[in-house]
């Protein structure tokens, strides 16, 4: 913990940090919002030079962590197949300022508590 946060954090490790998301998935991301259309799980796994399976589980990751959205399409005549895009980066930004609130408020908690623990112990020791 330290050590990142001593760091020279980018948005890109701030992604990760906050979502727990691997460089392909960051990749993946990426590709999505260079690209001005929707793309198939395959096309992003063509872009990144992997297999559609790891492509798909990276895609899986990023809906999850709200960075990406999905929609469907259908066929003329009959069945569907689904895109993804990037979710609005105000969105996403709003979420991260959540989650960091929260760890914030977690680590104030934190923090006091370990403040009345061994305060008590010190005043007990006088």
């Amino acid at each position: 913990m330290v050590e990142y946060l001593q760091s020279d954090m980018q948005c890109e490790g701030l992604l990760e940090c906050l979502h727990g998301l691997k460089q392909l998935d960051r990749r993946c991301f990426e590709v999505l919002v260079d690209t001005e259309d929707p793309m198939t799980v395959d096309e992003v796994a063509e872009a990144v030079e992997r297999e559609r399976s790891t492509a798909y589980r990276s895609i899986q990751r990023l809906l999850q962590a709200g960075l990406i959205k999905k929609e469907q399409v259908n066929y003329e005549h009959g069945g569907y197949y689904h895109v993804y895009l990037p979710t609005d980066p105000n969105e996403v930004a709003d979420e991260m300022q959540r989650m960091l609130n929260d760890w914030y408020a977690q680590m104030g908690t934190l923090i006091q508590e370990f403040r009345d623990k061994y305060d008590e112990k010190i005043i007990t020791a006088e």
